[in-house]
């Protein structure tokens, strides 16, 4: 046999063998991972994380100016090493963790929620301060936000509470869920972090309504939202600087909050339709935070407004894609955690692309997948790798076109 023909077919006895690997007939824990996970949404993850790194590469250079001084001068690509060593950590627990059971998951889950809910009461008596707020822990190494841990944890609790409602609708799981809720707004209105108590009610009222209470109690809470964004405009100083900040911006509030966002609203439009092209932005170097609340900015700036379009149509791809795979799921908990967690990431892409755009006051919160941070990377990829875990389907159960019920194909 000629060298070449030795050669084609020691490739094809390779080929077999990766086939056989990863054919649907491999039922190890990693061959089952990768026939049950939902492989456009972890594609969709992937392609946040990458063009993340490419938005801090972009800004690294104006935030390590910003931050450097007479006796240290920064690297100017230095938060994007550090985020480029946070995504080799965050990767491979976003994978470890959407393989878990689902019991598994939901124990984790239980475990973390308490454990982080436990951490953001310590905050105020054991974190340290950064512009005017205590909301991270120093481990020495990074600081730890509990808050962001939290979310996911959070979500996927109280999917489970909330899915009890399935079993018995007289469960007063509502006011429990409630209160829980409302403890976890208290302490973080002490640090003080009105963006991420926005984010905690909102997710909690989608979990109400899409585990079917009644419209008159939806109406009754929001009513209730409503008077609590009054209170806090009357009682908490910091929602009520912000809110006048934004509403009524003086000369003096111009030079505060007021003018991060019309800098970053210039950031974001410097660059036109398709950018001033990677490392060319200048408006950048102006604005505060470009790394992490403002990275959206300059992104605007740097790749234009039509890779600002892409970015937003890969958020609503995520959540809509959820929510269009959980319209036949039966079960109450995988349809709420998983629907909850998807509204959570869609909510705060939200929220921090309406601050950058100049719609909302500042809030200090973080870009999914693309804002620099430890933190917001590492509890990210938990929640997502959550995400995938609860809609993870079984390749080979088929979905009955009569009864609605899963069995062997």
């Amino acid at each position: 046999m000629s060298d070449a023909a030795e050669t084609e077919s020691s490739n094809r006895d390779v080929r077999r063998r990766v086939s056989k690997q990863l054919g649907r007939g491999n039922t190890t824990r990693a061959g089952m991972w990768f026939w049950e996970v939902d492989r456009v949404l972890l594609l969709l993850a992937m392609l946040l994380i990458a063009i993340g790194l490419v938005a801090v590469a972009a800004a690294s250079p104006a935030t390590a100016r910003r931050y450097s001084d007479a006796t240290h001068i920064m690297p100017a690509m230095h938060y994007f090493w550090r985020q480029l060593m946070w995504v080799c950590l965050s990767v491979p627990v976003l994978i470890g963790v959407s393989m878990l059971p689902i019991t598994l998951a939901r124990r984790l889950a239980l475990i973390g929620a308490a454990f982080f809910l436990l951490l953001l009461a310590l905050v105020p008596i054991l974190g340290s301060e950064a512009n005017g707020a205590r909301r991270w822990i120093d481990l020495g190494v990074s600081d730890l936000q509990p808050s962001e841990f939290l979310k996911p944890f959070f979500i996927v609790a109280t999917a489970w509470m909330l899915s009890f409602r399935a079993k018995d609708p007289e469960l007063p799981v509502l006011f429990i869920t409630g209160g829980v809720t409302a403890v976890v707004a208290v302490l973080l209105m002490l640090q003080p972090d009105f963006g991420q108590t926005i984010v905690f009610g909102t997710v909690w009222l989608i979990l109400l309504t899409i585990s079917g209470i009644s419209a008159l109690a939806i109406g009754g809470l929001i009513g209730t939202a409503i008077a609590g964004v009054v209170a806090a405009y009357l009682f908490y100083g910091t929602a009520r600087t912000r809110i006048d900040n934004f509403l009524f911006p003086t000369k003096e509030a111009a030079l505060a909050d007021r003018y991060q966002v019309d800098m970053a609203h210039q950031t974001l439009s410097a660059g036109g339709l398709t950018g001033a092209g990677p490392g060319s932005g200048q408006v950048k170097f102006k604005l505060p935070e470009a790394h992490t609340d403002y990275i959206f900015s300059v992104i605007g700036e740097e790749f234009g407004l039509i890779s600002c379009a892409v970015i937003v149509l890969l958020y609503a791809a995520i959540v809509i894609r959820v929510f269009m795979k959980m319209l036949d799921e039966e079960d109450a908990f995988r349809l709420l955690a998983a629907s909850g967690l998807a509204a959570q990431f869609g909510v705060q892409a939200m929220i921090n692309m309406a601050v950058n755009t100049g719609i909302a006051p500042s809030k200090g919160m973080t870009l999914p997948f693309i804002s620099y941070g430890g933190s917001s990377m590492i509890a990210l990829s938990i929640g997502y790798g959550l995400l995938l875990a609860f809609t993870r389907r079984n390749p080979y159960l088929k979905r009955s076109p009569y009864t609605g019920r899963w069995s062997k194909g």
